[in-house]
């Protein structure tokens, strides 16, 4: 088995976290080998960020994503950009306010507010990386849910966890809703 990730958007939004906690998920909490890389754009906020995970349970001989299982886009350049690696019949995770023009698909989408779901149950947008995490577990069940749950808890900023777990466990909930008809 050989899973890649990639969460892409903007800086600032968190993604790199996101990737960092779903790699040690899969490497220290359920046995999987996992790599997980970065870039940025030059700015520190605003620019492209992507970060990418590759899952398997044999060796990972090149540690970037190639042919994407699952891809995260939280902006519509991010989208644009990088949708091309995403492999026929993989699925596309968007953020229904920011990515608008979907195009021809090969892929199934996943599409909901994500930071307007942030801003309603928790304040502020700050969690919407985590509502996009719980929205990867949940649709690919690739990694069990507490598996991430104690990576989460174990990465995110010390005072935050139980606002992330909610986050999480939010998004994880729409993609179960989604898998039973009930999502958007």
């Amino acid at each position: 088995m050989k899973f890649e990730v990639r969460l892409s958007g903007e800086g600032g939004q968190g993604l790199i976290l996101a990737g960092k906690i779903l790699a040690e998920a899969a490497a220290i909490h359920a046995g999987l080998n996992a790599t997980q890389s970065q870039s940025y754009g030059p700015e520190a906020r605003g620019g492209a960020s992507r970060s990418e995970v590759i899952l398997s349970d044999g060796e990972i001989d090149y540690p970037k994503a190639t042919e994407v299982d699952v891809m995260v886009a939280l902006t519509q350049q991010s989208y644009d950009t990088y949708r091309h690696d995403v492999k026929k019949g993989g699925v596309v995770i968007v953020d229904s306010e920011a990515v608008e023009s979907l195009g021809d698909t090969w892929y199934r989408v996943v599409s909901h507010p994500i930071f307007q779901l942030s801003e309603q149950h928790f304040g502020r947008i700050l969690f919407g990386n985590m509502i996009a995490l719980g929205l990867v577990a949940g649709v690919t069940g690739v990694l069990p849910k507490d598996a991430v749950e104690a990576a989460l808890v174990s990465r995110v900023p010390k005072g935050t966890e139980e606002k992330n777990l909610a986050a999480f466990r939010l998004g994880y909930g729409l993609a179960e809703a989604d898998a039973a008809g009930k999502g958007s």
